[in-house]
């Protein structure tokens, strides 16, 4: 803002008034120059000469040369003006006047002082150094009060993001020797702001306390101090408003809507109160699964084939997506560039079905031109390309893009990641931008643990699962406890030779003294081995390990088997796992069935010869509109010794109290009841089945409290040798045991609890048994 007046142009401004200032003096200027518009505009001037005066750092051609009045040249007043308004633009001055004084023009200015430091006073909740980082202004440059106004609306903003919409900034400086300034950023933090309650209206199917589970937002309970999902963000809403559509579309309501969100401020509770207003619509179901081709040579049955959903199912988007991505993939493994799916999909309201005709179409001939990838600063580029089953050159599959973008979201590496595509250099070529945000990927945890097998302990660890922007994983864990103390740190390569598949390295380190144990345990060693898919949910892998295993410390009045295996020998063994998942890649969304088998071979090498199959088959649903959780748990396993050779404690198989609830750790199994000990031996073989359910009780879920119910039933049997004390023989029959209980479980932010409260139902004389178990893990 200039002032015209008497020939002299002149600009001020100081941090308290120069708004009040510059408001009045544009009234006085716009009727001043309405009055004698007609004389400023024929007075004109030429100059012969322009001096500067008042600039230290700045040069004055570059002055001049903001000004862009040349000598000799006639200006008239509103040039002048124009010229006063250059310099004042340029942000370098604190004042700014334009005198002339006949032939001569003179410039005055104040330059705008250097900052000596930037400090920020009054924070608690964020410290200093996350505060910097969204501060644009920089020590050693020249102040700009524009942008440390904006820089004090970023930290502001922080301050929201974190809840509390209350908190304000406002930046000050303090004058300094030489023209120099402290920049000071004065923050009030104000107050919290919690989700008090959030509520639904028109939802018939899932009840308030279900939908609640899905969203991103809490509401505030008792642990509101330690809790942050509880803090009202705005912004968090929109990602609210997604999963809700995720979750109804995902169970057939394909006319789910929400037709608004309320959120209302309570000032005499400090909180929000949040209201989701939806329609649910009708749950379809799949009905008629057909395919047809619009390309002469295919044939649509064989394509159809491939199809996993069926007439009947609780139609899914996710389901069909994946229909589409094996039809699709199908052409490609024919040879057969450009071919797409395109589902027709048909209604029948009258029986709530949705017939899918999936069409196959020529698309467009669009060659993917090149992957552009920004945002990355510690990640490598090639840990992102990998993610894409696309490369430069390919055939362009939108559908295989919006799947890359998936995989990329799901590394965890990143906070955001974007992937578009744009037109090329060509009509037939786009390029794809992959756009992300970085975020911390490694964690140091300090914890404290307590179970009933191991007692109270320790842990240390340090977790990384970027390592040198290489996208490998680095584990390192100590615990100890009562009883037990272990140690390992873990490598694993997901893209081994940049193919899909992992190499994993471990050391690890353990040893046991149990309480009702009367020998001592320690095994030390190495694994390795690779693991690779080998269908869409199934995964096989192949490992090596070699390890020292020690029993030391039995006791003389042990049983003469344990006597005899006490010592230490080695064990070399390779193996294979196989293991089958569709917990989250099955058509149901709230079912899934896991399976795993193994066998190791030990004998190549070392002191020991078996083979050793384990076995486990897990299926989890949900029923009652998803509030209660079935599981049921069936699992198994043999070692069977070879050679001269016979099984060891550390070979053989022991039940914990997460196996068969309601028995201490090395409670049950084979015996020698002619010792004085009585020391459990373990088993060659064992079985186990557990049934469970989990369900709400009613307390609000903010709480993170549920209750469940158990059943577990198993047994663990054989030995090589069945001679004990005395020379009589050990029972080592397949004697069954059972027992019921009841589950609480507490989701908290330290960490998960669960509190077991078990009966023993069916039990030998010398099993020894545990009514309670708590099982914490916490870290802080």
């Amino acid at each position: 803002m200039g002032t015209l007046g008497g020939g002299i142009w002149r600009r001020g401004r100081t941090a308290a008034t120069a708004g009040a200032v510059g408001f009045i003096f544009l009234l006085s200027f716009l009727g001043f120059t309405a009055a004698l518009a007609p004389e400023a505009q024929a007075q004109s001037y030429r100059f012969n000469t322009v001096q500067v005066e008042g600039n230290q750092r700045v040069e004055p051609a570059t002055i001049i040369s903001y000004a862009g009045i040349g000598r000799g040249d006639a200006v008239s007043a509103a040039g002048l003006n124009d010229a006063y308004q250059r310099i004042v633009n340029s942000g370098l001055f604190e004042t700014v006047e334009i005198v002339p004084q006949g032939g001569t023009l003179v410039i005055r200015v104040q330059e705008y002082p250097t900052i000596s430091r930037i400090n920020i006073e009054g924070n608690r909740r964020i410290k200093d150094e996350e505060l910097l980082k969204v501060v644009t202004s920089t020590a050693r440059r020249v102040y700009n009060p524009t942008q440390a106004e904006q820089d004090a609306a970023a930290i502001a903003e922080l301050y929201q993001q974190r809840g509390r919409l209350a908190a304000s900034v406002t930046p000050k400086i303090i004058r300094r020797s030489e023209n120099r300034v402290d920049l000071v950023f004065e923050v009030a933090e104000g107050r919290v702001t919690e989700t008090q309650r959030v509520s639904f209206v028109g939802n018939r199917t899932y009840s308030d306390g279900r939908l609640r589970r899905v969203l991103s937002s809490k509401q505030a309970g008792f642990l509101r101090a330690i809790v942050q999902s509880d803090t009202f963000i705005a912004d968090r809403l929109e990602l609210d408003k997604q999963l809700l559509r995720d979750f109804y579309t995902s169970r057939g309501f394909v006319d789910f809507k929400i037709l608004s969100v309320n959120s209302e401020f309570a000032r005499d509770r400090n909180g929000f109160f949040v209201t989701f207003n939806v329609q649910e619509g009708q749950p379809y179901k799949f009905g008629q699964i057909t395919a047809s081709t619009e390309v002469p040579g295919l044939d649509a049955q064989e394509y159809l084939a491939v199809a996993k959903v069926r007439p009947g199912q609780t139609y899914s988007p996710v389901a069909l997506e994946r229909d589409i991505q094996r039809m699709e993939t199908l052409a490609l493994q024919r040879g057969l560039n450009f071919i797409r799916v395109d589902p027709r999909v048909t209604r029948d309201d009258r029986n709530l079905l949705l017939n899918i005709d999936y069409t196959l179409v020529r698309g467009p001939r669009i060659f993917v031109e090149r992957i552009d990838i920004e945002g990355n600063q510690t990640t490598l580029d090639r840990v992102i390309r990998r993610q894409f089953k696309t490369v430069e050159g390919d055939p362009f599959n939108p559908r295989e893009i919006r799947a890359s973008a998936e995989r990329i979201r799901a590394l965890g590496y990143f906070s955001n990641a974007e992937v578009e595509s744009r037109q090329g250099s060509a009509e037939d070529q786009v390029i794809i931008d992959v756009n992300v945000d970085e975020q911390p990927t490694g964690s140091l945890t300090f914890g404290a643990a307590y179970s009933g097998d191991s007692g109270i302990g320790g842990t240390i660890g340090f977790s990384e699962k970027n390592f040198l922007g290489r996208g490998q994983t680095l584990n390192l864990d100590i615990a100890t406890a009562t009883d037990t103390a272990s140690s390992q740190i873990e490598f694993i390569e997901p893209a081994f030779l940049g193919r899909d598949l992992q190499f994993s390295f471990s050391a690890f380190y353990s040893q046991s003294n149990y309480a009702n144990s009367f020998y001592d345990t320690r095994i030390v060693g190495f694994r390795t081995g690779f693991e690779f898919p080998v269908s869409e949910n199934g995964r096989l892998g192949v490992r090596y390990g070699f390890s020292k295993d020690t029993i030391k410390n039995v006791s003389t009045d042990s049983s003469p088997i344990l006597q005899n295996e006490a010592g230490a020998l080695f064990t070399s063994q390779a193996g294979y796992p196989y293991s089958f998942d569709t917990r989250r890649t099955g058509l149901n969304p709230n079912a899934g069935i896991l399976l795993r088998f193994s066998q190791d071979f030990a004998g190549l090498g070392g002191d020991t010869q078996y083979i050793k199959t384990t076995a486990l088959a897990s299926a989890q649903t949900k029923v009652l509109n998803e509030e209660v959780t079935l599981r049921a748990t069936v699992e198994g396993g043999s070692v069977n010794s070879f050679g001269n050779t016979t099984t060891r404690l550390t070979d053989r198989f022991f039940l914990s109290t997460n196996k068969l609830r309601g028995f201490a750790v090395n409670g049950v199994g084979p015996r020698d009841t002619r010792a004085v000990n009585e020391d459990a031996l373990g088993g060659n073989m064992y079985a186990v089945a557990r049934l469970e359910a989990e369900f709400p009780l009613g307390i609000p879920e903010e709480y993170g409290i549920s209750g469940g119910v158990f059943f577990d039933a198993g047994t663990v049997w054989g030995l090589d040798k069945k001679i004990g004390a005395g020379g009589f023989a050990i029972d080592d029959s397949a004697h069954l045991r059972s027992s019921i209980g009841v589950s609480v479980f507490w989701n908290t932010p330290i960490g998960p609890l669960r509190f077991n409260f078990a009966k023993a139902l069916v039990k030998e004389d010398y099993d020894e048994t545990q009514v309670f178990n708590l099982t914490i893990s916490t870290q802080f």
